[in-house]
């Protein structure tokens, strides 16, 4: 081939690319939809890429520009995004409208990750039906109550050793290496089957594995990119995000956890029990080891970082704001004389003013940057602004909901900057502009568990400990300016922890009647 030809090839390749992502790029101006100008390539992610603010706050910037609109265009890379802002428009493609937007987009190479990729998030369409009804028996109230015990046995792990460590003097603590170490336990406990003492087995292989899993270095983070924005480069690369020593140890668990309650006869009200009594009925052979394996897995991990996350900045307002923490700490006290120093899980969970402090604190700091949601219908979009025109949104666009922008937006919550637990004391919560659990048939099943694994640590925590900043805690919080996908804390939560109380047997809670003893099945 000569040269010339060869240059030309190369020539026309340049510009049918260029003029491809011009195209892209050109979708919302076309469409007449508000957005801002993209960067060539990186569209609307510079900031972020070059860790210029938090994902968070870039889509809350972009929602303040078009106060009067009822969505706006966002360039995620070259791939047009729309951005709802109008909850009455969020509600109609969540929940009225949901069969046209069942499914999310997944993050993984879903050809080399089967069980990454094979979880309830990652699911579509019918398959996603099948498996939220299938799980969904494993987190109704009855099965909360009985998961309670077991909860407050890890819980007083945990205090007892902080409270034992820090004692009256004080100890200062990255206090998400210490809630990892409690969700660890909770969630081996209640998916597994299996009693993990983190704080006393450190290097344990269920909080090491979580460790290895959620560690989004630099290569992790180039691999998701690949996977989100290239995904047949991705396929061809063969690219994995997590590696085959995590997908190996949980598919060893489950399987051996399978494979003894089979031969043993063990029946336990978990997950995995669950899930076990469908392998026999006609619901195909999607309901394997693998599959199992799937929805344990990433149960864990959602418990081990994001719901931990929660508890940090949970955590982290209690200790700020001393006058949130002594009227917590009255309300616990009046639960512990009620019920002769043993809490039921019916008085935890009647508990108004540790509700509302969760519900503050999931309002200031929903963990996810966005909602997302892929069209699998046709549907018809109202205009965006009052001059503007209808248009037909496709089957494969997409559309996020900024729950960080809408929870922070002073129409819905006055003074939104502001931490205050009163908000929703006397008044029930707008679902239609706060949502950090998601929103509509989506919503996160395991909301229930999530919501008492908090109230209980922090029950736990407050009784035995006062919570204080430390010099190294930042105040007013500072998100991480990264491309992680949840929003975290820039340098970590570092707080004092002080004991109050002295070392509290595990006994202390009622479970009414259910045994929290457990052994590894």
């Amino acid at each position: 081939m000569e040269l010339s030809t060869l240059l030309l090839g190369v020539l026309t390749a340049c510009i049918c690319v260029y003029y491809a992502i011009i195209t892209k790029l050109s979708h919302f101006a076309r469409l007449k939809i508000p957005y801002v100008r993209p960067v060539p390539l990186l569209g609307n992610m510079a900031p972020l890429i070059f860790h210029r603010m938090a994902f968070v706050h870039l889509l809350q910037k972009m929602y303040n520009l078009f106060p009067d609109a009822k969505y706006f265009g966002f360039y995620d890379f070259t791939s047009p995004v729309y951005v709802l802002r109008d909850p009455e428009l969020i509600n109609a493609v969540s929940i009225k409208n949901f069969d046209h937007f069942t499914d999310h987009r997944n993050f993984v190479n879903e050809d080399q990750e089967q069980i990454a990729s094979r979880n309830l998030f990652g699911l579509r369409g019918d398959h996603w039906r099948e498996m939220r009804k299938l799980l969904s028996p494993s987190f109704t109230s009855s099965k909360m109550k009985m998961m309670f015990g077991l909860m407050c046995e890890c819980a007083e792990n945990f205090t007892n050793f902080v409270a034992n460590e820090s004692g009256k003097s004080g100890k200062t603590y990255d206090m998400k290496d210490q809630i990892n170490r409690y969700a660890t336990d909770v969630v081996a406990t209640s998916a597994y089957g299996i009693s993990v003492d983190s704080f006393k087995h450190p290097t344990n292989a269920f909080f090491t594995i979580g460790r290895k899993a959620m560690s989004f270095d630099f290569k992790v983070n180039l691999k998701l990119f690949i996977c989100k924005q290239v995904p047949a480069l991705a396929k061809f690369l063969r690219i994995k995000t997590f590696s085959s020593e995590v997908e190996n140890f949980f598919k060893d668990i489950v399987t051996e956890t399978v494979k003894t309650r089979d031969e043993q006869g063990i029946f336990r009200l978990d997950m995995i029990q669950l899930m076990m009594e469908t392998r026999d009925k006609n619901y195909g052979p999607a309901f394997d080891i693998d599959e199992m394996t799937a929805q344990a897995f990433v149960f864990f991990l959602a418990g081990f970082d994001s719901v931990s996350t929660i508890m940090c900045f949970l955590a982290h307002e209690i200790a700020v704001n001393p006058d949130v923490q002594n009227k917590l700490r009255a309300e616990i006290e009046d639960v512990l004389k009620q019920t002769n120093g043993k809490p039921t899980y019916e008085a935890i969970n009647g508990m108004k003013y540790l509700d509302a402090v969760l519900t503050e604190t999931m309002r200031l700091y929903p963990l996810l940057p966005y909602l997302d949601r892929v069209c699998t219908k046709h549907f018809e979009m109202p205009p965006a602004t009052p001059d503007g025109k209808s248009f037909t949104i496709k089957p494969g666009e997409r559309v996020w909901f900024s729950s960080f922008a809408l929870q922070h937006d002073p129409k819905h919550y006055p003074e939104p900057e502001k931490f205050n637990p009163d908000r929703f004391l006397n008044s029930s919560v707008d679902n239609s502009s706060y949502m950090p659990f998601g929103i509509g048939p989506r919503i996160c099943i395991a909301n229930r568990f999530a919501m008492m694994e908090m109230k209980i640590m922090i029950f736990y925590l407050v009784w035995r400990c006062n919570l204080e900043p430390d010099i190294k805690t930042k105040i007013p919080m500072v998100l991480n300016k990264g491309t992680a996908f949840i929003t975290t804390a820039e340098g970590g939560f570092w707080l004092k922890l002080r004991a109050r109380n002295p070392i509290i047997s595990i006994t202390s809670c009622s479970s009414n009647g259910y045994n929290s003893h457990t052994k590894n099945t």
